[in-house]
């Protein structure tokens, strides 16, 4: 099984198994490496509620922040319920695919590589997004949640790349809040 389909087949899931009527109005998906180390990464699926959003504003002044800001999310936004990636068959498919791709380097072959680390990166990125656009595509959120909510796609290391990676994951309409920042 391609990685691509390995993270869709368990985003599917994870969101599958979320509390129906919990108010969630973001699915969340927090990029990470293990040790911070491109060549092992993984992504923590979860959820923010509109409950956490309105004891965040408690907390904050900045409304944006309060809803939209992984500072501001709870366990199951920031640590997720699932992680994907690290899992065996998932880290398997992807050193293979890695592998393929001629991206996978070793410790004790190879220097580290940062030119191999940058695509490593943005190839996991495009997985992620492939993956928050399939479960808009399946219908599985609106099936889960009764409604279109957006996947807000966030990489605590590189901040920057949070509104490129969640506009290109969603339909405009379900991000223009979450854009206005």
């Amino acid at each position: 099984m391609a990685f691509q389909e390995h993270v869709e087949r368990l985003a599917d899931e994870t969101v599958r198994g979320f509390p129906a009527g919990g108010g969630i109005y973001a699915v969340t998906f927090r990029i990470d490496s293990v040790d911070q180390d491109a060549r092992y990464p993984y992504v923590a699926i979860g959820y923010t509620t509109e409950a956490d959003a309105a004891e965040s504003a408690l907390r904050t002044s900045d409304a944006w922040e309060g809803r939209w800001s992984y500072a501001f999310f709870p366990e199951t936004g920031l640590e997720g319920v699932r992680t994907v990636g690290r899992d065996p068959e998932g880290a398997e498919s992807h050193r293979l695919e890695a592998e393929s791709r001629g991206l996978r380097y070793e410790d004790e072959d190879d220097e580290p590589d940062d030119d191999r680390d940058e695509q490593l990166v943005e190839w996991f990125y495009e997985v992620c997004v492939g993956a928050a656009r399939h479960l808009h595509e399946s219908g599985r959120i609106v099936e889960v949640l009764g409604r279109p909510v957006p996947v807000v796609l966030y990489d605590m290391f590189e901040p920057d790349a949070m509104f490129e990676l969640t506009s290109a994951a969603n339909p405009a309409e379900l991000v223009t809040g979450f854009m206005t920042a």
